[in-house]
């Protein structure tokens, strides 16, 4: 394929897959994206612009040679293009259908302006499942062992990238979860819609059958210790992620029926997975008939939003106090909120939550953004005075973001130290904690943030990891 064979930006058209029609897919907990077939995959990777600074790659925390396997899948060489792919990322399939591609590869594709960016995401997604289709992705397969154990806690995607890297080097890893599934907020935290199950026991199954030992329902810090891992394993990876939810600070805060947002999506997560949840059965965490307000205007809120939709509440609200253009969340996400019936309340935000027991409206405080000094930055948000108004809510779900939990208290090693965040704090250089032989990465140490950058990290402290094993055990001997 020549050169002008691509930059097909200039006569071919941005398509994405067929998405399901917003009043068949607001019932259901499929995911609502198909994929692309051969023609239309070849199509819109042939959009590239084959652009000399590849800003899309620059703006992927992964790195991802993103040119290079639009163009193999424009040419049709899609094993190569899965080879490029998986070569800087472990989860792929993952990353192609959550990764806010607006805010990242494609919202920085130099022909975005005018002409619709390349879609990125869905080829990407295209790709990787014509891998498993054709049998291409197989399990780690370890010439030589090493004869090092390492224990990773957490099996979210921080401790599953790192866990896979580091049995590509012949270590013997076990990783350890308090859940009873293999994938964290891959599993509990995000819905089927966006990523179904299905998707993530696939890549789990892999991993377990390239010699990672599983250890689910473990206690760490209960009746396993950090420090019986430490005494086992060479190095230990805490991967744990940040689950604590933010709260709001406002009266009656307390009334029942005011819930976190994770307890919500994961009782809903545990019900498609066929999990008996007994919150859910008997309506505390079940939006059915429900009036529902969601609080936040991130993409865990999108989530919240999108399922109570799905659960069939009567009415979902989602209060912010920003207005649109100042959502963290993803656009694309709002949008599809928009589609399946969700009502935006834009620069407003709780002032008292009223209620006998349990929550029954919410007052509202309307609010306005200020002037940029100087144009520059993320305007403020201050209350307009003298207005408020209420709102009916048999559910408030707050969605405000989550902290980490106080783990040298929970994992009993005082000794390890955190920022002022309370994220634990570690070597840039090393990911190493304060304890020797002890590392972190993802959330934990980054904060709440995305999936990407979470396998990113695990990918980045496990070649340091090898890199510390291999190196005591070169002393040793």
């Amino acid at each position: 394929m020549s050169e002008k064979d691509m930059l097909k930006f200039v006569k071919e058209e941005q398509q994405y897959p067929a998405i399901t029609p917003a009043g068949t897919r607001n019932k259901n907990f499929d995911e609502i994206y198909g994929n692309f077939g051969v023609a239309a995959a070849a199509l819109q990777a042939s959009r590239c612009s084959q652009c000399g600074i590849p800003f899309c790659q620059i703006h992927c925390p992964l790195g991802n040679n993103i040119p290079d396997w639009l163009r193999l899948t424009a040419e049709g060489r899609l094993e190569e293009a899965y080879g490029i792919s998986s070569a800087t990322n472990t989860f792929p399939e993952i990353c192609g259908r959550i990764c806010p591609q607006d805010r990242l590869c494609e919202g920085n594709c130099v022909i975005e302006k005018g002409f619709g960016s390349v879609t990125i995401g869905s080829v990407e997604k295209y790709i990787t499942e014509t891998a498993f289709e054709n049998g291409w992705i197989k399990p780690i397969s370890v010439s030589r062992e090493s004869g090092i154990s390492i224990g990773i806690i957490g099996a979210g995607p921080a401790g599953l990238a790192a866990a896979d890297m580091l049995r590509r080097q012949g270590h013997e890893v076990h990783v350890y979860d308090r859940y009873d599934r293999a994938g964290g907020l891959l599993i509990y935290g995000i819905p089927n819609f966006k990523l179904e199950k299905e998707v993530v026991t696939r890549r789990y199954e892999l991993l377990k059958a390239g010699g990672i030992h599983f250890h689910f329902g473990a206690d760490i810090g209960g009746t396993v210790t950090l420090e019986s891992l430490r005494k086992k394993h060479r190095a230990v990876l805490i991967a744990t992620g940040v689950y604590k939810a933010r709260t709001i600070e406002v009266p009656n805060a307390k009334l029942e029926n005011i819930i976190p947002a994770l307890d919500y999506l994961t009782a809903s997560n545990k019900v498609g997975l066929g999990d008996k949840v007994t919150a859910f059965e008997d309506g505390s965490l079940n939006a059915s008939g429900k009036e529902v307000v969601v609080i936040g205007g991130g993409d865990t809120a999108m989530d919240c939003v999108r399922t109570a939709i799905r659960q069939g509440a009567k009415k979902v609200t989602c209060l912010y106090r920003r207005d649109k253009a100042n959502m963290p969340g993803s656009q694309r996400e709002v949008k599809n909120a928009e589609e399946e019936g969700v009502q935006f309340m834009w620069l407003s935000a709780p002032k008292a939550f009223v209620g006998n027991k349990k929550v029954e409206q919410i007052l509202v405080q309307p609010m306005r953004l200020t002037t940029l000094a100087g144009g520059v930055g993320r305007q403020s948000v201050v209350p307009v005075e003298g207005e408020s108004f209420s709102i009916n809510a048999d559910i408030a779900i707050e969605a405000l973001g989550f902290d980490p939990e106080e783990l040298p208290g929970m994992f009993d090693a005082p000794e390890l130290a955190v920022s002022k965040h309370g994220t634990l704090t570690v070597d840039p250089a090393t990911y190493m904690t304060s304890l020797p032989g002890v590392f972190a990465a993802g959330d934990i140490v980054r904060g709440a943030s995305l999936v990407v950058w979470a396998i990113k990290d695990g990918r980045e402290a496990a070649e340091a990891m090898h890199a510390f094993v291999s190196s005591t055990a070169e002393k040793a001997a």
